[in-house]
């Protein structure tokens, strides 16, 4: 048998593993366990191989986690910035290099790898994922999901079909941290929740766009970065970090921050979808994402009933603060029940006011450790249980993410049908996808 043949085969069989889990996708999260079984008569010697797209700054963090595991081998790196690409090969001397994520996977992508780890700007997280999974492979996507509520769709759509491994990074999913909220929210400790309030201090945007054209440093492919996007100029402004900033490359620090933030009562209440979205902030700029925003949403939950959830960015903080009730926290998630109130961000939690859980004994732990956010995909993948951000559960909450953003944008109160995925206005549907640049394609 030649060596293409035996990766074909050897990639089928972790198809196949993956897609004969898939059943287990409809099970209720907690009934998914955290068995990472390797499938049956799999090589226990044999390793995920892997394609890096995005090897620096939150590239290198991913790199190093899937590196760090036993189960994975990097056989590709891939960044458009050569400068970075030379600085993480020597860790790496078998893995093949490339400039352009689009050569890697027609070259590697039908039996040269297993999966893709994609940690480029968010403008570029659908086009590489969607071209990824369409050549057969798993795939590991940095937060949010995607830059659009399309995009988010057509990822769902694909790993469904496809039958792939999926997880977003949402790598605070996997801490103890949220694992103790979500058992006391669900055991009743403050009682029915009634409002939730997200916040974060920072802030991506109230930027101007920069007129002057410094030269594109030789290392970088400033085509390919752009990739979909607009054609402009290159400016240090927005390449290598600035980007979030700015609507044609991100979503501002909702974008940045909101997966990982809302994630928690997205879990702890079984949220399904937003019903309605209004935003306020500053006055939009058709370039540079807010530099505060307020995002009310009318969450549906699984049971049918609904619960509002509030998103803050920038110097905005929910009204509790102002009422003294609250520790001074930067960045935080408040659950407000009919018995307290319960305050968490990504290493503590506390039940509010304090004096009236003086007494409180902790609920059991039900939930489980995860084995690790990078170790829950490449067991997946490896014919274990599915990845508990996979792209049906991380998707649904890109979507309401991004739907604050549409709201702002639209300076209106939108409805919002799940179904149909439709705000049923015409001008804020426009924000919903948006045009690539000649010669690029979902």
């Amino acid at each position: 048998m030649s060596d293409r043949s035996a990766r074909s085969n050897r990639r089928e069989f972790l198809r196949r593993s993956a897609a004969g889990i898939a059943g287990l996708a409809a099970l209720p999260r907690f009934a998914i366990g955290r068995d990472p079984a390797i499938a049956r008569g799999y090589p226990q010697n044999s390793k995920v191989r892997l394609g890096i797209v995005g090897v620096a700054n939150r590239g290198n963090d991913n790199l190093t986690g899937v590196a760090g595991s036993a189960s994975a081998e990097i056989a590709a790196l891939c960044d458009v910035d050569a400068s970075y690409l030379e600085a993480a090969a020597p860790r790496f001397p078998a893995a093949k290099q490339y400039r352009d994520w689009r050569k890697l996977l027609d070259e590697m992508g039908s039996g040269g790898l297993d999966a893709v780890v994609v940690s480029t700007p968010d403008h570029l997280h659908a086009p590489v994922s969607a071209r990824a999974m369409r050549s057969g492979l798993h795939v590991y996507c940095e937060k949010p999901l995607t830059h659009s509520i399309h995009e988010t769709r057509t990822l769902i759509q694909l790993a469904r079909e496809k039958k792939l491994a999926t997880q977003m990074g949402t790598q605070i999913h996997s801490l103890p941290n949220y694992r103790r909220v979500v058992e006391l929210v669900k055991s009743g400790a403050i009682g029915d929740v009634t409002e939730v309030h997200v916040w974060v201090g920072k802030c991506w945007g109230g930027r101007v766009r920069p007129t002057d054209t410094p030269a594109v440093p030789a290392t970088l492919d400033w085509d390919l970065w752009l990739g979909p996007a607009p054609q402009r100029p290159y400016h240090p402004e927005y390449c290598p970090g600035g980007w979030r900033a700015w609507w044609d490359f991100g979503n501002g620090t909702l974008g940045d921050m909101a997966c990982h933030h809302m994630d928690l009562p997205y879990w702890a209440l079984d949220l399904k979808t937003p019903t309605s979205v209004e935003a306020e902030g500053p006055p939009l700029d058709a370039e540079s994402c807010p530099s505060w925003l307020i995002v009310k949403y009318a969450m549906k939950k699984a049971d049918g009933t609904s619960v509002p959830l509030t998103w803050y960015h920038g110097e905005k903080r929910p009204p509790q603060f102002a009422e003294g009730l609250l520790p001074e926290w930067g960045d935080g998630t408040l659950f407000v029940g009919k018995k307290g109130m319960l305050i968490s961000d990504y290493d503590r939690n506390v039940l509010l006011p304090q004096k009236d859980f003086a007494t409180f004994v902790a609920p059991p732990v039900t939930i489980p450790d995860s084995i690790g956010h990078y170790e829950e995909w490449l067991a997946a993948i490896r014919g274990g249980t599915p990845a508990l951000c996979r792209f049906d559960y991380s998707g649904p909450l890109t979507e309401a993410v991004l739907l604050g953003a549409v709201a702002y944008r639209s300076g209106k109160k939108l409805a919002w049908d799940t179904a149909k995925g439709t705000t049923g206005d015409a001008a804020a549907d426009k924000l919903l996808k948006r045009e690539y640049r000649s010669g690029w394609t979902l």
